[in-house]
């Protein structure tokens, strides 16, 4: 090839090759033993070129290569480079691999809970701990270069998400950003905001994976393609579903849905005959049957995504019971040495109640569960096992999926429905895409496999779907928070920080939804003059009738809500005023019959006729929690209570009683039963009352005035009234879109004005002045700032000591899991539970000045009621209770208790710094962080 080049062409590759040579490129590259993917190039000589990048690539892909060339590009300037990531758990691992690059002395880490080295060139972070030093002006931002934000697309995160466009606003101009996320469907519009508000920032979109993923479905004993084979197509283009997978779908529909002949008599011989055939081909195989099969076919390891805790945790347990051993004895021997070697701190007192010996007899066979509920160093020690190869299955919930580098050859999905915390709902594409990007070892594995179970009414169609299309819209949650529009008002005045806000990536997708919402209106507005034709009368004004009869229907509505509206109120007051003890009957719903009220469902110490707009009370009636005649205790709505109700009898409920006891409650049933004898039999019936219609004069008039109408004689009146009610729709639509349009401009800015008049209002704000109580909420981060500020400038903490102090805190951080049917929160005596009391009031104070001001806690902006959950586990474990004790009572896995303890810390420690210098509070918010930092909470090193 050479040879056939002329001496200019030669001459001129020479230059070439010495130009890329003298690049900090090709020093970067070296340090590797694997070529760079050309999208990987790309984006490193954007970089090298002085401009910021976006790099939106599949899990797995190596686009973590960017940022570490932002760091080399940094060392090589003399300058330094911060890497976020949006959890511990990937800082610390981010951590781990920069410092085996560049030595410890060049490396440093801040997260929540650790602080190495922060003075390096390079400093791993979480994102949070770099948006709080752009608001500090800290000092360690001199000298910055390069911003490396890994896992980009978080910012969509509905809770945290706005810390990232907060991050992308405010870095000086001066640093270039480098920013790596999954592949997302508009990561053209997310460049095009980020070349808006950061400069030239050049986009690379690379969907191939360097691994291919080949799709199936494990049904019974048989592994199914779900596509099938076509000559010349590779793993990655779309292609037909397999045939004999659609045949099985159809079969099994067929199957169900004519379980009896037409006569409606039983199936027939042959017809049961197939049917038992059939059957033992196809079934959903269970857990022990699905990673024996994985083994067998040299598809281990393998994560299986199961969207519950408690699944993952009793699929090990059959996985156990069953005899599954993944490991020989060498390998168990291993295991056993890193799992001593990495919780030999853990007295052994506390790892009987982690269920330690469980748990490492499940390593060494090669099997473990992952999820938000473990001891986070169990879960650093699933994931180190599981990279070196010595755990072969674990059964994971969704949230390893967005967490850390782990691998594997296999993915299996046993369901594609999900509780996604208010219901169950399917999987979406971008979901599948996160799960499913985990199979696949780069370098390791020739393919990767996802392996999707079949269930009853499976669709391989719909999993086609799933597995065929990219559609992860980056989607922004930014929204002002009470801290943030002080930080900004103190370093850049008001109307600087209203512009500010405007660029924001809301702002931006907001404001290009708008042009598509003017071309409906445009579309409307014509279509509003073709109806408005075609329903003219000859006889009259057809408008002026169909608004009579609007008016008709309108005050019919009315008068049947007021008459609902009064069933309720009397209901309500009628439950209102019953008490523990009252023995009811049930009229309607799920729990109908006899029942034992054991709490009225009252919030307690709320006087009657007082309530706010996120008050259960407020919106849903009183809630009593019954124990019911089947032996089950529930939280009761007002749904169940279509009529009045009334106490048939009382009784006297133990101080034993445990609704959590079987026996207990079988007890107290039996007992309700006896008490009640034949009253609970026959409910009393409430008569019917007449309509308020059939009295209403307007409702007379109304319909006088219609038959009157000259277009109510009209042969073609029902035809206009069709269309009249079509211009009617239409019309409505389009001032719903005209609405829009006005709600999508300066949505930010308005929200923001509004925070900052309620700041003024409270005393935070003078103009553009930050006042001292504002500088102290300017040190206070989370969803409960202001009432954390507004606690420490009334006092309310005062008077605790650390442990009661503990408890006060836990009420800004923790959010329960449990159901609507959970008992009332222990809670601690004393000044604690008084503080607790008044945290709640100044709540409800906070919470009507925000309905005041129109600010919206649906839209994420604006306080959430305090939860007392946490407030008894946090009191205890801070008073020195051991760890077996705290977590019965809390009735809590021992992951969850690590976590909000570490997040409880968190906020102790912004208290202690908001809090007047030598003040009680700073100095028992110190103790309480000294308190909680122990035993399992101080073992884990990420949370």
């Amino acid at each position: 090839m050479n040879d056939e080049m002329s001496p200019a062409e030669r001459y001129a590759a020479s230059r070439l090759r010495a130009a890329e040579q003298a690049t900090a490129l090709a020093g970067f590259r070296e340090l590797y033993d694997f070529g760079l993917d050309p999208f990987q190039i790309e984006a490193c000589q954007a970089l090298e070129a002085g401009k910021g990048v976006l790099v939106a690539a599949p899990t797995g892909s190596g686009k973590t290569i960017v940022g570490e060339f932002a760091v080399h590009l940094a060392l090589g300037e003399g300058r330094k480079c911060f890497y976020t990531t949006p959890i511990k758990a990937l800082s610390n691992q981010k951590f781990t691999d920069l410092v085996k690059r560049y030595g410890a002395e060049r490396v440093g880490l801040l997260t929540g809970d650790n602080s190495v080295n922060g003075d390096a060139p390079i400093v791993v972070m979480t994102t949070e701990v770099l948006r709080n030093m752009l608001y500090a002006g800290s000092q360690a931002l001199d000298g910055l270069g390069y911003v490396v934000m890994d896992e980009v697309h978080y910012l969509s995160d509905r809770f945290r998400g706005a810390v990232w466009e907060e991050v992308i606003i405010h870095l000086p101009q001066s640093v270039t950003l480098v920013s790596l996320s999954a592949t997302v469907s508009n990561a053209e519009e997310f460049g095009d905001w980020l070349d808006t508000v950061r400069g030239d920032t050049e986009v690379i979109v690379s969907e191939h994976r360097p691994v291919p993923l080949w799709q199936h479905v494990l049904a019974g004993r048989r592994m199914y393609d779900l596509f099938e084979e076509r000559q010349g197509a590779g793993p990655g283009v779309q292609r037909a579903v397999n045939p004999d997978l659609v045949r099985l779908a159809r079969m099994e529909n067929q199957r169900s849905s004519n379980g009896r002949d037409r006569r409606g008599g039983r199936m027939r011989e042959a017809d049961r005959e197939r049917e038992r055939r059939q059957q033992r081909r196809i079934w959903t195989p269970s857990r022990v049957e699905v990673i024996e099969r994985l083994d067998a076919e040299g598809l281990l390891p393998a994560i299986t995504f199961i969207f519950s805790r408690a699944g993952c945790e009793s699929a090990v347990q059959q996985c156990l019971y069953a005899g599954l051993r993944l490991n020989d004895d060498e390998k168990r021997a291993k295991v056993r040495a890193i799992v001593e070697e990495r919780t030999k701190s853990i007295p052994d007192e506390d790892l009987n109640v982690l269920g330690y010996f469980e748990w490492l007899e499940g390593l060494e066979r090669g099997i473990a569960a992952h999820h938000a509920g473990m001891l986070p160093t169990f879960k650093e020690v699933v994931e180190e096992l599981f990279v070196k190869g010595l755990v072969k299955a674990v059964f994971a919930t969704e949230t390893l999926a967005l967490g850390i580098n782990m691998p594997a050859r296999s993915v299996v999905l046993e369901k594609l429905v999900k509780w996604n915390g208010e219901t169950h709902a399917d999987v979406t594409p971008g979901e599948y895409t996160q799960l499913t990007g985990r199979a696949g070892r780069r370098g390791i594995d020739v393919e990767g496999h996802a392996v999707v179970l079949w269930q009853r009414g499976f669709d391989p169609a719909h999993l086609a779907g799933l597995a065929g299309t990219r559609t992860y819209p980056l989607r922004s949650s930014f929204k002002p928070s009470y801290n943030m529009a002080v930080n900004l008002v103190g370093q850049f005045g008001r109307h600087r920080s209203r512009e500010l806000l405007e660029t924001s990536f809301a702002q931006f997708q907001a404001d290009r939804s708008v042009v598509g919402i003017s071309r409906q209106v445009q579309r409307n507005e014509e279509g509003l003059e073709g109806y408005r034709a075609s329903m003219t009368c000859h006889l009259g004004d057809f408008d002026e009738y169909m608004s009579l009869r609007r008016q008709l229907k309108d005050r019919e509505a009315e008068l049947s809500r007021q008459g609902a509206n009064q069933r309720r109120a009397a209901a309500a007051d009628a439950l209102e005023k019953l008490r523990p003890g009252d023995i009811i009957h049930v009229p309607a719903g799920k729990f109908a019959g006899l029942a034992l009220v054991l709490d009225p469902g009252v919030p307690a110490g709320r006087s009657p006729g007082h309530h706010n707009r996120h008050d259960q009370f407020h919106h849903d009636g009183p809630r009593p929690l019954v124990l019911t005649a089947e032996r089950q205790v529930k939280r009761l709505a007002q749904i169940d209570f279509p009529v009045p109700v009334e106490a048939l009898d009382r009784m006297r409920i133990p101080k034993s009683f445990n609704p959590r006891s079987p026996q207990s409650r079988r007890d107290l049933a039996s007992a309700m039963r006896s008490k009640a004898g034949t009253a609970g039999i026959a409910p009393q019936r409430h008569r019917r009352q007449r309509s308020a219609a059939a009295d209403d004069t307007e409702i007379a008039r109304l319909r006088t005035e219609i038959r009157a109408h000259p277009c109510h004689g009209c042969d073609e009146r029902e035809d206009h009234a069709r269309w009249a009610e079509r211009y009617q729709r239409l019309q409505r639509d389009t001032r719903q879109l005209e609405r829009r349009i006005e709600g999508r401009t300066n949505t930010i800015a308005r929200t923001f004005d509004r925070i900052c008049a309620l700041l003024t209002d409270l005393g935070y704000l003078e103009g553009d002045q930050v006042t001292a109580d504002g500088r102290r909420l300017a040190r206070l981060y989370g969803e409960l700032d202001l009432l954390a500020s507004e606690c420490l400038r009334d006092g309310v903490w005062d008077g605790l000591g650390p442990a009661d102090l503990a408890a006060c805190a836990s009420a800004l951080v923790y959010e329960s899991r449990s159901a609507d049917d959970a008992l009332p929160p222990q809670l601690p005596s004393g000044n604690a539970k008084q503080a607790l009391g008044e945290m709640v009031r100044i709540w409800g104070r906070l919470d009507a000045l925000e309905e005041q001001h129109r600010i919206n806690q649906a839209e994420g902006v604006g306080q959430r009621e305090p939860d007392l959950g946490f407030a008894w586990a946090a009191h205890r474990w801070a008073s020195g209770h051991g760890l077996d004790a705290v977590l019965r009572d809390a009735d809590m896995p021992a992951g969850d208790f690590v976590r909000w303890t570490k997040q409880l810390i968190d906020v102790l420690g912004q208290i202690a710094d908001a809090a007047p210098e030598g003040s009680p509070v700073r100095r028992n918010a110190r103790k309480a962080v000294d308190g909680l930092l122990r035993g399992v909470v101080a073992y884990s090193s990420v949370g």
